[in-house]
């Protein structure tokens, strides 16, 4: 699904995005952003949440400097739906792992949110 990020750009099913994206399991790639310069908290993970996925993961960056808040963590574990953190050139590849559909899993491939900070 995810086929290459780049600092500052994401290719995803042949089309290139140059701002912070929303991709879910489903193939919808949405615009995401966050008020506070590199501070992910619970309003910026809000609508991620809402559609119930077992997986969200979090791009903090090519640094990874973007934070994401203990408040923003605690909502999403408190849903039962798994987080994991990583810089963005790791999440993207824990992304494309658990969307993949696999014969040990017969076939089924996770539900997951990705959410995508593209520079710093």
């Amino acid at each position: 699904m995810i086929e290459e990020y780049h600092f500052g750009s994401i290719k995803i099913d042949g089309e290139t995005y140059e701002n912070d994206v929303e991709v879910r399991w489903t193939g919808d790639v949405l615009t995401w952003s966050f008020k506070k310069r590199h501070l992910i908290d619970v309003e910026e993970v809000r609508r991620a949440i809402e559609e119930k996925p077992e997986v969200i993961i979090i791009g903090t960056g090519e640094s990874g400097l973007a934070e994401v808040t203990e408040e923003a963590q605690k909502e999403i574990r408190a849903r039962g739906i798994e987080l994991i953190i990583d810089e963005t050139e790791q999440a993207v590849r824990t992304f494309n792992v658990l969307t993949e559909e696999s014969i040990e899993e017969e076939g089924k491939n996770k539900e997951v949110i990705g959410l995508f900070h593209l520079t710093c």
